[in-house]
Formats: structure tokens, sequence, C-alpha cells
């Protein structure tokens, strides 16, 4: 006979939805995004609120950007850890080119359009990467500390 064993159950929050791959698809994004903290309980305009929307800013417009194909959209979801204590930031595309941050020796030119976003998504997520997905494209993914004693790492 064997022992049973009981788990707790794992109550995950998860906010899935897929957006144009444009400007205004990114934007609409973020504050969805912005309305789901909230709804999770992350005080507006706390430091944890304003990275995490940050983030999300980011790695939605450069999918609207970079990742964009013509006819695809992006798809932007996010998982609130079960302790509360960090929000997964996931979005998808079609496009087959993988991001890398700037290396550290060649830092963004002053004046330059663009180059920045992964190197403020590498300062305010504990982690990021990329992986492919289901399908033609890959996933970059940033995890974003939502607590003070889990403080951003640079």
């Amino acid at each position: 006979m064997t022992a049973s064993h009981t788990q707790a159950p794992v109550t995950l929050s998860v906010f899935t939805q897929r957006f144009s791959a444009t400007r205004r698809g990114a934007r609409l994004a973020r504050v969805l995004a912005e309305l789901e903290a909230v709804a999770w309980g992350i005080p507006r305009g706390s430091a944890a609120f304003d990275a995490f929307t940050l983030v999300v800013a980011e790695l939605t417009a450069n999918s609207a950007l970079h990742g964009r194909v013509p006819g695809r959209d992006f798809e932007l979801r996010l998982l609130l850890a079960p302790d509360g204590g960090a929000v997964r930031v996931e979005v998808s595309d079609t496009h087959p080119r993988r991001p890398a941050a700037p290396p550290a020796d060649h830092p963004p030119v002053p004046g330059e359009d663009g180059g920045r976003g992964l190197v403020i998504v590498d300062a305010l997520a504990r982690q990021w990467g990329v992986r492919d997905r289901v399908g033609p494209g890959k996933t970059v993914w940033a995890d974003c500390p939502l607590r003070p004693e889990q403080p951003y790492p640079r």
C-alpha cells in the first residue's frame, strides 16, 4: 500500500493577450499590463510597478519594431509567482531573429536612437532570456521582482 501524498494547490495568476505588432499594440499591451498589476495588488507608483511596466514597454516595443512579421501579432503573457514575489513577462513573436543586449564594452551611443531597450531590461529584471516557441519565432522573457527584500541587481 502506498502512502497518499497531498499537495497544496498552486494558484498562478496569468494574463495572456495577443496584440497587433504596431506601436499602438505595444502601447495597449503596456496599459493592460498596468491594469493587471493593479488588480494583482502591485501598488501604482511603487518602484516594482514602475520597473515592471518599463520592462513590459521595452519588450513589447522591441517585438513590434524588430520582431514584426506582416500579418502576425505578438503575444504578451504575464505570470504572477504563487508567493507574489515576482512577475514573469513573456513576449512572443514570429520573427526568427533573436535579440541580444549590446556588449558591455560597446554601450549605446549618446544621441542615437535605439540600442537601450535590453540594457534597461537587463538593469531592471532579476534575469531575462530568449527561448524558442512552438511554431515560428521566439519568446523573450524577464523576471521582475516585486518585493523590497528582492532588490534590483544592478
